[in-house]
């Protein structure tokens, strides 16, 4: 879990067509983009088909990981709204037997909830 660990960080929303022509080659076909987040220089991107993280690595950031979640994996996610004095908003996701969650931590603004929607959708439909 090295990967899903250092992914800590603030989101913020990236444009879904960048992130389609930086992942172009891990999409299959019909797979499409429906949001990604960046977490500094690492992504969070998610397909109608899967979860795929990117790990940026190296100084420059050239080298990356691809790790790819299908939405069958996923167990359980839950959503901790921004509050009065806390603007940040949390989403935790538990993969498979796995006890801890993958925590994500997203700024005031980003919009969790069309988030939650999406795994909602993708792991209960």
């Amino acid at each position: 879990m090295g990967l899903l660990s250092g992914l800590i960080g603030n989101a913020s929303e990236v444009d879904s067509e960048e992130v389609e022509r930086f992942i172009d080659s891990a999409l299959i076909e019909g797979e499409q983009v429906e949001k990604a987040y960046k977490v500094i220089r690492d992504v969070m991107v998610f397909t109608n088909k899967r979860l795929i993280l990117v790990d940026r690595q190296g100084v420059r950031g050239n080298k990356a990981e691809v790790l790819s979640i299908p939405y069958g994996k996923i167990t359980k996610f839950s959503k901790e709204s921004a509050g009065t004095f806390d603007l940040d908003a949390e989403l935790k996701i538990w993969l498979g037997s796995e006890p801890n969650p993958m925590t994500k931590e997203f700024k005031a603004g980003d919009d969790i909830d069309q988030v939650y929607k999406i795994l909602s959708q993708y792991t209960l439909g």
